[in-house]
């Protein structure tokens, strides 16, 4: 795991981090720092035989078949939440682009963007999280990086994963893969995520904290493909929300896909956080949440499925794919009137994921 700053000096771990955890980031230090920190905090959390390897890379030893590959970039305010931070995120949101793949996520590398003067004890907590989340997963950070950059100019901490997973899904799931007549079915309640972190952030107080939805979805969809459920297209609901990915895949599969309000599960304190905000729940981000494309003959096993699984008990039947208006979303309100669903020209909450 490399670890040298953007000047290419390494970044300051000076004394033990369970004895002095308030210790500050600084510009610095050398090669006895360097391993200090390695040695400290990142090996002891994240310890396994290929990282014990201290290479510049992984050497990785994986079956002969079609592999997933992803990687993503995690800035957020404030690094924790109910529900979660941004060490969990960068973890489960990784393994969820490689489940939507059909994918079982094996390996992740991590990368870590520092700012200085970020309290050690923030950045083990970080840590921390990030181990627990891997080993709920079932994958290995494997290989990693670290710098740090000026005060003030990294937020307190980035973090840059990529992963790695054995395509398990018996045949391609893509958004070309869908087809008129399939059933759109949606795992949980939506918008908790970016409530929980817009609520922080605004200091609003409801009846109960909403929390983060953040968690690994790997499970649920290997339970799926486990069942021999024909899958033709799977996409988690983060930056953008439902809305948006529908319209994404719709535009892509060169469908119309008709939603129904009334059948999207959602708490009530989001509902009255969207209102009090501004915000339309359907565009708000989630971090465990995804959507399902399905035929309608394995529609029953389908929801069987997901209901048993801890992840899935509320999911359900939100829509269907048809022929015609290609790209097209629409939805019919609770009250009957029909609307089409766009994509929002700008960010609606940003830094969220």
């Amino acid at each position: 795991m490399a670890s040298e700053s953007k000047n290419g000096n390494a970044f300051i771990c000076p004394i033990p981090i369970e004895q002095y955890p308030n210790v500050l980031l600084a510009h610095g230090g050398g090669g006895k720092l360097t391993h200090q920190l390695i040695e400290k905090m990142f090996l002891p959390a994240f310890g396994n035989s290929i990282l014990g390897a201290r290479h510049d890379g992984a050497l990785l030893h994986l079956p002969s078949q079609q592999l997933a590959f992803t990687t993503d970039s995690y800035v957020i305010r404030p690094l924790f939440f109910p529900g979660g931070d941004i060490g969990s995120l960068a973890i489960n949101g990784t393994v969820n682009d490689l489940a939507m793949c059909g994918a079982r996520p094996l390996f992740l590398s991590a990368g870590f963007i520092l700012e200085e003067g970020l309290p050690m004890d923030t950045l083990w907590r970080v840590v921390q999280s990030m181990k627990l989340a891997a080993e709920q997963a079932g994958v290995q950070i494997v290989t990693g990086d670290t710098k740090v950059v000026d005060r003030g100019k990294g937020d307190g901490i980035f973090i840059n994963t990529a992963g790695i997973g054995v395509v398990e899904a018996r045949q391609a799931i893509s958004p070309a893969n869908v087809r008129p007549g399939d059933a759109i079915v949606l795992s949980g309640d939506i918008g908790r995520h970016g409530i929980a972190i817009m609520a922080v952030r605004e200091g609003l107080e409801f009846e109960s904290t909403i929390e983060s939805d953040c968690a690994a979805l790997s499970g649920i969809v290997l339970d799926l493909i486990g069942a021999g459920i024909e899958l033709h297209c799977l996409r988690d609901l983060t930056r953008g929300g439902l809305a948006s990915a529908l319209i994404e895949i719709a535009e892509s599969s060169c469908l119309h896909f008709e939603i129904e309000e009334n059948t999207i599960p959602m708490l009530e304190d989001v509902k009255g956080a969207c209102e009090i905000l501004g915000f339309d729940p359907l565009y708000v981000a989630n971090e465990g949440r995804f959507i399902s494309f399905v035929p309608a003959r394995d529609v029953d096993r389908t929801l069987a499925r997901m209901r048993a699984h801890p992840l899935g008990a509320q999911s359900c039947i939100i829509g269907t794919a048809k022929e015609g208006d290609p790209g097209l979303v629409t939805m019919r309100s609770r009250i009957g009137a029909t609307r089409v669903v766009d994509m929002l020209s700008g960010e609606q909450l940003p830094r969220i994921c």
